[in-house]
């Protein structure tokens, strides 16, 4: 072959890569699914929530996993996680209160020994796939602790120093916690569990304290996340709320911590949930490489910029996206994830955002990243929203797909949890539906 055939050739190559790579990019930069909300019968749920929802099918079983367990100097001891069932996602969220059951959890250790700390809240659960049964059930939790129920160690570097500690959501005298993710294990169904350790957490050093931390919530740590499985994958979204570094007063910067903050992700291998502790991997910027308790990179398309009310998470004038709860869209194929946005002290906003992914798996890392700009999907004035998710719906296709909070199709219901003095509730009164 003469060399100009081969140069020839070699351009067309080139160019139809850049082509092709061109056209890829401007169908990701303008993938925008359209979705409307749609006025519903209400649904009020009857048992405390105060994290995403947790759920599965065991058989032809819809269960689901609310509410709260463990030591808590804040806000008292709880006994408020239960289990409750139905034939569907519809009748198991109106069960009434006599419909909550207490499932076996493990027990609060006492300080110093290796164990469950502080209080925990199941926010998903993922069903290991290798049991016919569907009763092998890993539960993700958000776990939260007090220099009083978890103190600094220093031959460990774990626990938290009581020096200079923030205010928490009960006025000047009481504590902010510090928030990370832990694992726990069910072979019945969740009915009762045995923990596992801990998936991701900040060291004390990345704490953020007095006097730059006045949001009245955390004084750091990693939490509010929600997990999906891809590929041999347990990918979790979390919030980022510790200092991208080691926090000192005198060098302390407000861009660098709003940098370092918003929505991210680490990822555990699915072989490794019986033993997570040291096992998951953050994004770093181009890989997942930072370890579990190192300091890795948020998700840039879903931070909010300074110019645009952007700012950290220890501020009382918040501007941030935090609380994802992520589901794969049959209809639509591609990934959904709905988040609340925070703009005061205390966690306050009264608007949730959506936002979305295409790729139909993560099997390239940076795909993890590729989330569209958030869209306000809802907004409620005079209210804080915490948590919204998404929830399969009663129609005979939602039971035969047995739809979760984690895979969904054209139409789902829109729960959230609303907050105002004297109203206080975890309700639904809209269904999404998507349009290609």
């Amino acid at each position: 072959m003469k060399k100009s055939t081969i140069f020839i050739s070699v351009s067309i190559a080139i160019f139809g890569f850049y082509a092709c790579s061109s056209q890829e990019n401007h169908e990701k930069e303008n993938f925008a699914p359209k979705f409307k909300l749609l006025p519903a019968d209400k649904i009020t749920f009857n048992s405390f929530v105060d994290c995403n929802m947790a759920e599965a099918w065991i058989g032809d079983t819809f269960r689901i996993f609310p509410g709260k367990y463990g030591e808590d100097p804040l806000w008292g001891d709880a006994k408020d996680l239960k289990f409750a069932d139905g034939k569907n996602a519809d009748e198991a969220f109106r069960k009434g209160k006599d419909g909550f059951f207490d499932p076996k959890m493990p027990p609060n250790v006492p300080v110093g020994q290796d164990g469950l700390h502080g209080a925990v809240w199941f926010e998903t659960v993922y069903q290991d796939t290798k049991d016919p049964s569907g009763k092998t059930l890993y539960g993700v939790y958000h776990n939260e602790n007090y220099p009083s129920t978890y103190p600094y160690d220093s031959l460990t570097g774990q626990g938290y120093k009581n020096e200079k500690w923030p205010q928490g959501l009960q006025g000047p005298t009481s504590p902010a916690a510090v928030c990370r993710i832990g694992i726990m294990k069910s072979t019945d169904g969740g009915r009762s569990w045995e923990n596992k350790g801990i998936f991701i957490e900040d060291l004390n050093e990345r704490l953020i304290l007095k006097p730059h931390n006045t949001s009245n919530t955390f004084a750091g740590g990693v939490g509010d996340p929600s997990a999906v499985a891809s590929g041999d994958y347990l990918y979790l979204f979390y919030g980022e709320y510790g200092y991208p570094g080691v926090y000192e007063e005198a060098t302390y910067s407000r861009q660098t911590e709003w940098a370092g903050q918003c929505i991210s992700v680490a990822r555990i291998a699915l072989a490794d949930l019986d033993n997570p502790q040291g096992k998951a991997k953050r994004w770093d910027g181009t890989g997942f490489n930072a370890p579990f308790n190192g300091i890795g990179k948020p998700i840039a398309s879903l931070q909010i910029p300074i110019e645009e009310g952007g700012g950290p998470a220890s501020s009382p004038t918040g501007g941030f996206h935090w609380g994802p709860s992520v589901s794969w869209n049959t209809y639509l194929n591609c990934w959904v994830m709905l988040m609340g946005k925070v703009v005061g002290p205390s966690w306050q906003g009264s608007q949730v955002y959506i936002s979305f992914n295409r790729n139909p798996d993560f099997s390239n890392p940076a795909s993890t990243q590729e989330w569209t700009k958030p869209q306000l999907l809802f907004e409620k004035e005079g209210y804080i929203l915490w948590y919204p998710s998404l929830q399969p719906l009663n129609t005979p296709e939602d039971i035969k797909e047995k739809y979760t909070c984690l895979r969904l199709g054209k139409k789902a219901r829109f729960f959230v949890k609303r907050i105002k003095p004297g109203d206080d509730e975890y309700a639904s009164e809209h269904i999404i539906e998507f349009e290609k």
